[in-house]
């Protein structure tokens, strides 16, 4: 069976997602693939009570108790590869990783960002892309490398910006498509792995 670890750090909207997509397209039987662990930062994240409510294993590995990067990433991965991970998901994970993580997932760790990559990269992707006048912003699902948002794009989806956008606005129409997406690309990237 390919196992996919999800790494959350909040709600798990897009953790959810995932999951209902995997129960309702049978990635077990389609991929032999299945969730089989959410692990998040933060021990309030509402996603790990989701992730429990479906039988599926979770733990926290808290970025507060350690003193480097290095040292919450060499944690992180213990707790991930107790599941012998095919694949690593970040939905929603706000912790930049290190080089040495991001090469041991090397082709396996998807990240998904709310913007049309290359553009905005980083944080307040809603605000830059209506500051900009951007008529278009979106959503990518891409591999993670080194280069903060930067890895292969795997899928977008595009969605207009409204005159009357706000950052809260933009970001939920933005949001309704990584739902949409996001699963899809991982029932694509298990597809070709298969």
């Amino acid at each position: 069976m390919k196992n996919i670890v999800i790494l959350i750090s909040g709600s798990g909207s897009n953790m959810a997602a995932i999951i209902r997509a995997a129960q309702k397209e049978r990635w077990a039987e389609r991929f032999g693939a299945r969730v089989a662990a959410v692990i998040s930062n933060k021990a309030d994240a509402q996603g790990l009570a989701i992730a429990r409510e479906h039988g599926i294993a979770t733990a926290v590995v808290s970025h507060k108790d350690f003193s480097t990067r290095e040292d919450f990433d060499a944690a992180l991965a213990s707790a991930i590869d107790v599941h012998a991970p095919t694949l690593v998901v970040l939905a929603g994970f706000m912790r930049i990783l290190t080089p040495g993580f991001v090469t041991r997932y090397e082709r396996r760790l998807l990240n998904i960002h709310p913007s049309l990559l290359p553009a905005f990269p980083g944080l307040h992707t809603h605000r830059r892309a209506i500051e900009a006048g951007c008529r278009v912003a979106g959503v990518t699902v891409h591999e993670v490398t080194v280069e903060l948002d930067h890895g292969p794009i795997l899928a977008q989806a595009a969605v207009p910006v409204l005159a009357d956008d706000t950052e809260e606005t933009l970001a939920a129409r933005v949001l309704a498509q990584e739902h949409r997406v996001y699963p899809q690309a991982i029932a694509g990237w298990l597809l070709e792995t298969n």
